[in-house]
């Protein structure tokens, strides 16, 4: 049957693919949420109502003599128009196995120092969700950064490379993404490491990240310094690996920072980002190079290779109106003109990272589906 996968998709995208992706969504979740990668996509958005009501009008409004890639929300609607297009003559067509929800969850692994170097330090970008984790693996140990829910992948990827996961860490308690942590801590036994200002109320075991503490393999090898930089979240954490990547979670982005907002205290927390910048942030090496937490364009903030990244000197140039702002007051404003409402979602999905809820996994896949909105920029508009 013509099948294809999440990661078949990305890869043809990336590789700039000669195909036409139809999606066969309703317009108005097709208009919530694309699928969006580092290269342009041709999409065309034609119902599978469509095609069940008037097949061979539907069928004619497709492309003939292009590769022809199905999507839908879960599977059956696009192996349906897939038979459609089938019986009507057309080949080279394939549907998307999982529907879109195998493209929310996709993560695509990109090493980010040299392979000849003792540790490796993975980079695991989400599409579906403009967002980024981290792996960094020594020996037969592994720390991950930030994971997304995907835990079978994270274990698969810990196995492959002959390591287990040891711990598990948060840079701040995540609003627009449900987190893995729980899931990795269940089935590894890993410690798990967050920072109190966040999760006092969580129901999850944790360790209680202190300021400045360090994080040291059994073996030896990088060492990983937590450096508490409150703002985006109380508890925010950013965490340098040896003294070379800067995993910067929602405090810092390749454009923009980390919106201060999101407890609905915008006055206070911008004031609190605004020391952890001048205090905390602005004072580390320019040659760090910054691994986000999130991204918003391929364009701007990938580089060749498609890796989220960036030193932290460019990035204080390429947001020179928000690291030269001086003044707490006009720092105040600045984020003020420059936030949105955030998505009702984001409030629930706070209350699970906590364990304070736990939906079914058929509704989590629907409430962890679309782009985050965690950065306060004027250069992004509404796009993040």
């Amino acid at each position: 049957m013509g099948q294809y996968s999440a990661a078949e998709l990305y890869h043809a995208i990336e590789t700039k693919e000669d195909f036409i992706l139809l999606d066969v969504r309703n317009e108005d979740d097709y208009n919530r949420f694309a699928v969006e990668g580092p290269e342009e996509i041709t999409t065309i958005n034609l119902p599978y109502f469509d095609f069940i009501e008037d097949a061979e009008s539907s069928t004619a409004r497709v492309p003939a003599g292009k590769k022809i890639r199905v999507i839908c929300a879960k599977e059956g609607s696009s192996q349906l128009v897939y038979e459609v297009l089938t019986s009507a003559g057309r080949d080279d067509i394939s549907y998307l196995t999982g529907g879109v929800v195998s493209w929310g969850n996709l993560l695509v692994p990109k090493r980010i120092n040299n392979k000849d170097e003792t540790y490796e330090m993975w980079q695991f970008n989400r599409p579906g969700k403009a967002s980024c984790s981290y792996g960094l693996i020594n020996g037969d140990e592994m720390f991950l950064f930030d994971p997304s829910r995907n835990v079978e992948f994270y274990s698969e990827f810990a196995s492959q490379r002959g390591a287990t996961i040891t711990h598990t860490f948060e840079t701040h308690l995540q609003a627009d993404y449900i987190s893995g942590s729980p899931g990795i801590v269940e089935q590894s036994g890993a410690t798990f490491v967050a920072n109190s200002g966040d999760y006092s109320s969580s129901m999850h075991t944790y360790h209680e990240v202190s300021d400045g503490e360090q994080f040291t393999f059994s073996a030896g090898g990088p060492k990983v310094l937590a450096i508490h930089s409150p703002g985006h979240t109380p508890g925010s954490t950013t965490y340098i690996v040896d003294e070379r990547f800067m995993i910067s979670g929602d405090t810092i982005f390749i454009v923009s920072i980390g919106r201060p907002d999101l407890g609905k205290q915008v006055v206070e927390w911008a004031k609190t980002l605004y020391s952890t910048l001048k205090t905390k942030i602005t004072t580390l090496p320019e040659g760090l190079m910054v691994l986000p937490g999130h991204y918003t364009n391929w364009e701007t903030e990938a580089d060749g290779d498609y890796r989220i990244l960036n030193t932290f000197g460019t990035i204080q140039k390429m947001n020179e109106e928000i690291y030269t702002i001086d003044d707490e007051g006009e720092f105040v404003t600045y984020i003020k003109d420059n936030m949105r409402a955030q998505p009702p979602i984001y409030a629930q999905i706070r209350q699970i990272n906590m364990g304070h809820i736990s939906p079914c996994p058929t509704e989590q896949n629907v409430m962890d589906l679309g782009k985050n909105e965690c950065a306060a920029s004027s250069h992004i508009g509404t796009a993040l």
